[in-house]
């Protein structure tokens, strides 16, 4: 078996007297889809935080190709092969979807003329070649989610981090969604996948899932196995998938 790409060992974060993570521990291989569930401020976008470099840890430490990433800068880590999504998705807006892509681009290349054709390669990838030329404020707010993830594949990532990617979609936007992110591994991408309560879509794309409660981890192992979990059902779930 190969080495893990992402080791997050024993990584612990408080604000004020709230702790937001405490003890965290997760391997992620290449290629791999791991998924990072639990309810509402369970942890998962501090984590996040922490992996891509803009919050720091107050004890453990963040591995990404066998070398601890803790203290580097944000920028440093995406140059680095982490690139990630935001909950709130924020395109510019004026700008076209093309353009939006090629910003990202532009940490890998000199010249706008050539960001702009690694950015239409992106955009035809995650399905909005129709939408290349218009501003990205015309786009749905599926359209917007697709740009975001192809923002973040720009920056030519071994990992990617996608935060609640499927928040605020409908059940056949989201299955739309997944089938894409099945897809990353076809670019050699791992992805971490934070969701909070789409459950049915976790169990189709995942091969291995982490549930936080309150910053801790408690429960890690496939689909089947998380599923059947009494910690996670106790804490998330309420019932097995399939009780009703």
């Amino acid at each position: 078996m190969s080495d893990p790409l992402l080791v997050v060992r024993d990584v612990s974060l408080a604000f004020g007297g709230v702790q937001a993570l405490n003890g965290v521990s997760l391997e992620v291989r290449a290629g791999e889809i791991f998924a990072l569930i639990g309810p509402n401020g369970a942890g998962k976008t501090t984590l996040f935080n922490v992996i891509s470099g803009v919050l720091r840890p107050d004890s453990g430490d963040v591995r990404f190709l066998g070398r601890s990433i803790v203290g580097r800068a944000p920028h440093r880590i995406a140059q680095d092969g982490i690139a990630r999504t935001y909950q709130i998705v924020r395109p510019f807006g004026q700008l076209s979807v093309v353009d939006n892509v090629a910003v990202g681009a532009l940490i890998h290349v000199r010249t706008i003329e050539r960001a702009r054709r690694d950015a239409r390669d992106v955009v035809t990838f995650v399905g909005l070649e129709p939408f290349a030329d218009r501003p990205a404020a015309s786009l749905t707010l599926t359209q917007r989610k697709r740009l975001e993830v192809a923002r973040a594949l720009a920056l030519r990532p071994k990992l990617l981090l996608l935060d609640e990617v499927m928040a605020g979609l409908t059940p056949t936007e989201m299955d739309g969604m997944a089938e894409f992110v099945m897809h990353l591994s076809e670019r050699g991408i791992a992805a971490v996948a934070g969701i909070e309560h789409v459950m049915r879509l976790v169990m189709r794309i995942s091969h291995r899932i982490v549930v936080l409660d309150a910053g801790r981890c408690i429960a890690e192992g496939s689909p089947e196995a998380i599923q059947t979990d009494p910690a996670v059902i106790e804490a998330y779930l309420g019932a097995p998938l399939g009780d009703g």
